[in-house]
């Protein structure tokens, strides 16, 4: 269906609800010849090597699911190679030795964040998870720049969920909203597990971090993790399946609900220098935008609260620069990706530059790559464990040392 009537389609069908229920409609504008945006189409007679980069250039979707799919096939190597490190430990050692991958350790947030504070407390980078560190940081670097972008771009679960209310709406032809008024407070849980772990955290002194830290349990955290998957219970299998049964007809219920590392980078990009930007006097409002928003944001609709503003920014903890409305908007510069330092309110005007959707997601993988690379080129990514601790801690692994029960670590000696 082409853009024209996907307009004409939502204006018939709003005209048609607004007039059942006695509300005058929105008028619709139509786009002038010279402001019509056409959409990406790939050149067919370039080589598919050059199509396939020109497509990345110029469909910020493609280039999106390009990255989401890259760090997918990323995340499923660290697991084979974990995997393969894990079947090494549990034979006592007679299978081949692989070495434990520090990627694995961006799945330890609270490993992560103890080491990140841990780091800010004394100025030491802890030698047991530093990798889980450096990734922490790696993310809040991204999110401070670029918004949430991790979160739609890079992340595995949040690739997940986009796939699954994406199904959902193949099966049942659209997606819950959750009523405003419950929409609210299931928001806030993620930010109350957020502030449950970062209070907990942060009233630890030095000391105490170093205890845990350089706890047996923080030692294997990663191998507990895997074994927690790996023996699952059925409790914690049906959870899971219930949170994926919720998330294929509520867009994004676990991101958008439940998540303190979702709730954590959202608070970060709000201090991004970039803003998806709505030019109010060439705006159709055909709400487009709206309709495709993952995060159910008005965008249709920013910037109309003040009547002197010309120009709106999207000002949401739950926008993750998905690019989508973007996409879709069919008028040329109506809804772009700005600064938020160059805008125009009143008669004040400032000149401002478009970031393109290209360049925005290469700079989010850049500061991810730059940061990680970083930390692997000063020595701040492999762990301190050697492999023969590794072997005498996978058949110590039923000790009570390495129990984490009610959020206390069991005390241990110099020899353990």
């Amino acid at each position: 269906m082409s853009t024209e009537s996907k307009i004409l389609t939502f204006a018939i069908t709003n005209q048609t609800k607004n007039s059942e229920n006695n509300i005058t409609p929105p008028v619709i504008k139509k786009i002038p010849k010279e402001l019509r945006r056409k959409k990406f189409k790939a050149d067919i007679s370039l080589s598919w090597y050059k199509r396939f980069v020109d497509r990345l250039k110029n469909d910020s979707q493609f280039f999106r699911s390009s990255v989401q799919l890259a760090f997918v096939l990323l995340c499923l190597w660290i697991g084979i190679e974990f995997y393969l490190f894990m079947k090494w430990g549990m034979s006592e050692g007679t299978a081949s030795y692989f070495e434990r991958p520090p990627g694995v350790e961006g799945f330890l947030p609270i490993s992560a964040l103890m080491g990140l504070l841990h780091w800010i407390f004394s100025g030491t980078l802890n030698t047991i998870h530093p990798a889980a560190t450096i990734i922490l940081i790696a993310i809040i670097a991204v999110s401070i720049v670029m918004k949430k972008a991790f979160c739609s771009w890079m992340c595995p679960i949040g690739t997940l969920s986009e796939s699954l209310w994406m199904l959902g709406q193949q099966l049942f032809k659209k997606n819950i909203t959750v009523w405003k008024w419950l929409d609210y407070p299931l928001r806030s849980l993620k930010y109350l597990l957020l502030l449950f772990f970062t209070y907990s955290i942060a009233m630890m002194s030095v000391d105490d971090l170093n205890v845990f830290i350089n706890s047996p349990y923080n030692k294997v955290a990663d191998i507990k993790m895997y074994l927690f998957f790996a023996e699952i219970s059925s409790f914690a299998l049906w959870t899971i399946i219930i949170l994926m049964l919720a998330s294929v007809v509520i867009k994004n219920f676990w991101c958008r609900f439940l998540c303190p590392y979702g709730a954590l980078l959202g608070l970060a990009g709000l201090v991004s220098p970039f803003r998806i930007t709505r030019v109010i006097e060439t705006c159709i409002d055909c709400e487009l935008c709206t309709k495709v928003c993952p995060s159910n944001i008005k965008v249709h609709q920013i910037g109309q609260a003040n009547s002197n503003n010309t120009i709106g920014h999207v000002w949401s903890d739950e926008c993750t620069s998905c690019m989508r409305c973007v996409e879709e908007c069919p008028v040329k510069e109506t809804l772009v990706l700005r600064s938020r330092l160059n805008e125009t309110v009143g008669q004040a005007t400032k000149k401002s530059v478009s970031v393109s959707p290209f360049v925005f997601g290469s700079l989010i993988v850049g500061v991810f790559i730059a940061i990680t690379g970083l930390g692997i080129l000063t020595g701040h990514w492999h762990n301190s464990v050697s492999k023969d601790e590794y072997q005498f801690r996978f058949q110590q692994m039923d000790s009570p040392l390495y129990n984490h029960a009610r959020g206390s670590v069991p005390q241990y000696g110099p020899n353990d």
